[in-house]
């Protein structure tokens, strides 16, 4: 098994495109290698035409597509299972539900750091998802332990429970920490096979973000209808095995294709390099770093940490972190102060890669408002559809199931925002994805205030008519505005922050994105929460009552759609102050 950490050769300089061969003066092409420092499978330096591009990740993304069903197929309808199999109340299991899905969008952190800091994210992912496949099999035994000890007369029924309960979130817990691991390095791994000192490589780096996020709405749609369909008609032995073999097939498919990918170089722990800088420039507090930026510590360019790694060139803004590249000795005592002692004094490049970090968080706290409204397609888009009509013609329609118009906008919109969209663009504007990341972020942050207004207005009119007269199908304008957010916002957010991290943080910024999903959450919960204690004193119904029709759900739409507004402000004025990263 292969890792960034297991390849400790030196790498060699490009060579030249051609030799003279010396027995004829007809020149040997030879194979060209990468730009970006990766290596092969073997550790060698990468050749651009045997290893990366889309032939490493169409096996990269038919992992993605497995775990994505695997794990859909499992959380769409586990609140089901905890009720109606296991006997939770309705309180348990949304409270368990909510706890470990939460857990599963902040284990990416953890598991980002590990990839980082020590095993590289090859190995992480090979033995997260390891890890995961194992969580689920447990998972699919709770199901399985009534048929196989149906004959044990020791086994009471309340113990049999308490045995499925034990065995269930053994395995779903597993099943988090396997995804900790998975969900970050799958993103940054397959964007790894594209050298971004290669244009027409970069071009189809941009692609992968978009078919990333297409293939995830595509496993959660078969998994919401599919495999939901087995569980409730087939039962949950084979409802929760079919999770089992999916990810299974989803590390064959990761693992046999190892020789075609591109390696990247583990470079020590982020968070130590982040708190070398922090802790450098707070001991050199009483210290002026010089105004001529080139009298600041910079490693040699035969330093061997440098290997395969772009210096970054100094910005002028942040200047307290330059406190920590300050030399006050001698150079040859600097450079021994520095081997000796990372805690006094650190390299420019290294104190860049804090402040292009620092740069990106106001960015991100913005963007967690996005993923606080999308919260409401699970939760107050599905209460407000439980109080209308939810008959189609002959057919009844579950309110939680008007969700599908959010997934099938993403699923129509991201082949032709890649297809169509980004090659006119790029006609106009000249820029190679057509139009910049925070271009693209921004326009979608506009979504969440069109969705939350279109919300409102249909709410104003529901309380005006009849109760249950107005079919829910008014409700697919705010669910696909929600979607068109999706796809700007959520796969520009996660291009913007892997492209701009540094080489030794990439996994680490692109777990952002899956811990603003879980801070959108807990925003919601939160805000929700001070509406409810708000609205509710003197007795009142408050704005979000049981029995909507005695509420006013259409002020709280409108209320979320004003910080919609202050959030795109805030957002707008961190945008136009942005420093991209220099290299």
């Amino acid at each position: 098994m292969a890792s960034a950490s297991e390849h400790k050769v030196a790498l060699l300089d490009r060579p030249p495109a051609e030799v003279s061969s010396p027995s004829s003066a007809t020149p040997v092409v030879q194979e060209e290698y990468t730009t970006d420092g990766s290596l092969d499978f073997d550790g060698n330096p990468a050749l651009k035409h045997r290893t990366g591009g889309w032939r490493a990740c169409r096996s990269v993304l038919g992992t993605e597509f497995c775990y994505c069903l695997a794990y859909s197929g499992i959380s769409s309808n586990l609140v089901t299972y905890l009720t109606g199999v296991l006997g939770q109340t309705n309180v348990a299991a949304a409270r368990n539900v909510s706890t470990w899905q939460a857990t599963c969008f902040l284990m990416p952190i953890a598991g980002a750091i590990v990839a980082d800091s020590y095993w590289g994210r090859y190995r992480t992912m090979v033995i997260s998802c390891s890890i995961g496949v194992a969580g689920m099999i447990m998972a699919a035994l709770s199901a399985y332990l009534p048929l196989l000890v149906k004959n044990g007369a020791s086994f009471t029924s309340w113990n049999m429970v308490s045995a499925q309960v034990f065995v269930l979130f053994l395995g779903l817990y597993m099943i988090a920490v396997g995804l900790g691991g998975l969900r970050p390095c799958l993103m940054s791994f397959g964007a790894d096979q594209f050298d971004d000192g290669d244009p027409s490589e970069r071009v189809h780096k941009g692609s992968f973000f978009n078919w990333y996020v297409f293939n995830m709405n595509c496993a959660s749609l078969i998994s919401s209808t599919g495999i939901v369909w087995v569980q409730d008609h087939y039962g949950w032995a084979l409802g929760l095995t079919i999770p089992v073999g999916v990810l299974a097939v989803g590390l064959l498919c990761l693992v046999a294709a190892s020789r075609a990918y591109r390696f990247q170089r583990t470079r020590g722990s982020p968070l130590t390099r982040v708190c070398q800088v922090v802790v450098a420039a707070v001991r050199n507090f009483g210290v002026e770093p010089p105004a001529d930026s080139s009298l600041l510590y910079q490693l040699p360019e035969d330093d061997g940490a440098l290997k395969g790694v772009q210096r970054i060139d100094h910005t002028t803004d942040l200047r307290f972190f330059d406190k920590a590249a300050t030399v006050a000795v001698s150079d040859k005592e600097a450079v021994a102060l520095a081997q000796s002692s990372p805690w006094r004094l650190c390299a420019v490049t290294q104190v860049e890669e804090l402040k292009i970090f620092a740069r990106m968080l106001p960015l991100w706290v913005t963007i967690v408002f996005f993923y606080a409204v999308s919260a409401q397609v699970s939760s107050t888009f599905v209460e407000q559809g439980m109080a209308m009509d939810a008959t189609v013609g002959s057919v009844r329609v579950p309110p939680a199931s008007m969700s599908t118009f959010d997934i099938l906008t993403i699923v129509v919109l991201v082949p032709l925002y890649d297809r169509a969209f980004v090659p006119a663009a790029r006609r106009l504007t000249g820029r190679e994805k057509g139009v910049s990341d925070l271009q693209r972020i921004g326009a979608g942050l506009t979504m969440p205030v069109l969705a939350m207004a279109a919300a409102a207005i249909v709410e104003t009119v529901r309380l005006q008519v009849a109760p249950g007269k107005i079919s829910e199908l008014w409700q697919a304008p705010q669910y696909a505005l929600v979607g068109v957010g999706e796809v700007l916002t959520t796969i520009g957010q996660l291009d913007f922050f892997y492209n701009q991290a540094p080489a030794a943080m990439k996994t680490v910024c692109t777990a952002l994105g899956f811990l603003a999903i879980a801070a959108g959450n807990y925003l919601s919960s939160l805000v929700l929460t001070a509406v409810q204690w708000a609205t509710t004193t003197g007795g009142r119904p408050g704005w979000i009552p049981n029995d909507l029709n005695d509420g006013h759900l259409d002020r709280f739409f409108w209320m979320i759609a004003g910080l919609g507004c202050l959030n795109l402000m805030a957002y707008v004025s961190c945008a136009v102050r942005y420093k991209y990263r220099k290299a």
